[in-house]
């Protein structure tokens, strides 16, 4: 089993905007495996599938971002889920231009709060991620700024990086992730 988590905030107020870059991807995924995330458990909206033989689980916790670490540590708990292997978490990253993505299967919580909290739910540090290019603007406070919706001038390059993060993530569901990451890591590198 496979769960694949898109972080963001619930709530018209942040819809749109930056820090819900993780929902936006998993809207797409949904609409393209035809898994709607619209059932409640694990304080999550969850949908459940199954793709190519491998059941999925997509998530778009509840809890606002600072405590996605609680929806994820219930849902890999009750599926028994390998961290390592059978995890992927989407969401926004401010060092990376908008329009980039960059998987990882391991790494720090680089000053993200969502990801603060799952590495301590998880007890791990060791699970699969894509980040996805927000930028960052040093003249706006950076809770101004990710709370902030795309600027009109960068949301052709951002709608292309969801897009690619969702194929990213489907990818994931059949294909071991360092494979994936071979795909996408270096596909950016060649743009």
């Amino acid at each position: 089993m496979k769960l694949i988590v898109g972080l963001g905030n619930p709530g018209d107020r942040y819809e749109r905007t930056r820090h819900n870059t993780g929902f936006l991807t998993m809207d797409i995924i949904s609409r393209q495996l035809g898994i709607p995330v619209t059932r409640r458990a694990f304080e999550a909206l969850i949908g459940k599938g199954t793709v190519n033989g491998e059941p999925v689980v997509l998530m778009k916790p509840q809890t606002y971002m600072n405590e996605s670490g609680r929806a994820v540590g219930k849902a890999a708990a009750y599926y028994k889920l390998d961290r390592e292997k059978d995890i992927l978490i989407i969401y926004d990253d401010l060092d990376l231009p908008v329009g980039n993505i960059r998987l990882r299967s391991s790494g720090s919580d680089g000053g993200h709060n969502g990801i603060k909290s799952i590495i301590s739910h998880l007890s791990t540090r060791r699970f699969n991620r894509i980040r996805v290019g927000i930028d960052k603007d040093p003249r706006i406070p950076t809770i101004d700024y990710v709370l902030g919706k795309v600027r009109k001038e960068d949301q052709q390059a951002y709608q292309q990086a969801l897009e690619r993060a969702a194929e990213a993530a489907v990818k994931f569901i059949d294909t071991p992730f360092d494979k994936v990451m071979n795909v996408y890591n270096v596909k950016e590198k060649n743009e």
